[in-house]
């Protein structure tokens, strides 16, 4: 049944499962508690990393990049490594449907930085629509000195940025035929072996129960990470980046039950914003398209 559905269909389907599991990880990455963002991180991508090892060897792929794309793999993984560093940062100071949110500005700077490193032209729309999504995103940050959590919230947009930038590396190596799994694998080994030295000299001491908990972020990020990356080598941004706003849904429905988290007027004006913005971005992104093909 699945081998019969278009590209754009299982494209749909991988981004709302990465949804899911984005948000179980973050949410297993806040209920490790006080353990550093720096060791989360590396204990998130450690588990990624053997998933994907297993998944290459299982499929008899080699680790070797695809031709041409080993730029890509190093630019998607230090800026993805970036991206989910800012992400922990947040998730531990700020609500889950706040730094979730944050996170989603994702789509519209993969607009700039496709024009960057895939040259694809942004249209005047577009860049309206991101400016007035960047207005939404400040609703959220709260830019005001009497913000305690102001720099969270600054680092976790900085997250969603960094993770436009490595969803853009992404596509241009799905684009290039490249391996999912490759992907996944490339990211997790690079970032495991970034911040082991910062591991050797500070480790911190974990109970049973916070080791349980990052590996269980762990499974999670390994789940959204094929997902995303099924999702992005599928289709195109423009026709499936919309679905990933789901995660907020998820993330503001488990914040609460889990961690009584009520986000502020602000912010859910913010939210109203920024999903309004991927909407039209979504459909205006279609129509050209449809009309192409036309």
């Amino acid at each position: 049944m699945f081998k019969n559905m278009s590209n754009k269909t299982k494209g749909v389907i991988y981004i709302i499962l990465s949804a899911v599991c984005f948000t179980g990880m973050n949410t297993f990455v806040r209920l490790s508690g006080d353990v550093p963002t720096f060791q989360k991180v590396f204990f998130r991508n450690l588990v990624a990393m053997f998933f994907a090892l297993f998944a290459l060897l299982k499929a008899g792929e080699s680790l070797k990049p695809k031709k041409g794309t080993f730029k890509y793999h190093f630019l998607r993984s230090a800026i993805g490594l970036t991206g989910v560093i800012g992400n922990f940062y947040a998730l531990d100071k700020i609500d889950l449907s706040d730094a979730s949110m944050l996170n989603k500005m994702s789509p519209f700077f993969a607009l700039i930085f496709s024009a960057i490193f895939i040259k694809e032209k942004v249209k005047p729309k577009q860049a309206i629509a991101i400016f007035i999504a960047f207005i939404g995103a400040l609703f959220i940050i709260k830019p005001t000195f009497g913000n305690e959590n102001l720099l969270a919230s600054t680092v976790g947009f900085m997250g969603g940025m960094c993770a436009g930038g490595a969803y853009t590396c992404v596509r241009q190596m799905g684009i290039m035929g490249e391996s999912g799994k490759r992907i996944v694998f490339f990211f997790s080994a690079f970032s495991v072996l970034v911040i082991s030295p910062y591991l050797i000299f500070n480790y911190h001491h974990m109970e049973l129960w916070q080791w349980g908990a990052l590996l269980m972020a762990g499974l999670c990020a390994a789940g959204g990470q094929f997902s995303i990356t099924a999702a992005y080598t599928h289709a195109p941004s423009r026709e499936i980046s919309v679905y990933d706003y789901s995660q907020v849904v998820f993330a503001a429905i488990t914040g609460f039950f889990v961690f009584g988290d009520i986000p502020d007027l602000w912010s859910f004006v913010g939210y109203f914003v920024i999903c309004a913005m991927a909407i039209w971005m979504f459909i205006y992104n279609n129509k050209g398209a449809n009309l192409k093909s036309a």
